[in-house]
């Protein structure tokens, strides 16, 4: 499935959540040569327990992501991980 989500570089720490219908991911890469977008695709893979990959907008901190799985699957843990670490 494609899911969009805005990147929040350089943050405290690792955290996901829901604002205005867009999901923010905060990473604590700076977003220098590639780091922070590395680390949102393997803290996500990791989070999701499922291959995430940029599709679109690899240096825009609007991103288009390819996660493998269901909608429904993948919505669910994302909530539930946003329950989790409300920022």
């Amino acid at each position: 499935m494609q899911l969009e989500v805005r990147v929040v570089p350089n943050a405290k720490k690792f955290a996901i959540s829901m604002k205005d219908g867009i999901w923010k991911v905060h990473v604590p890469a700076k977003a220098d040569e590639g780091r922070a977008n590395r680390e949102l695709v393997g803290l996500l893979s990791e989070a999701l327990g499922a291959p995430v990959a940029i599709v679109r907008g690899a240096k825009s901190r609007r991103k288009t992501l390819e996660v493998s799985g269901t909608e429904s699957d993948v919505l669910s843990k994302l909530r539930a991980i946003a329950q989790e670490n409300e920022v």
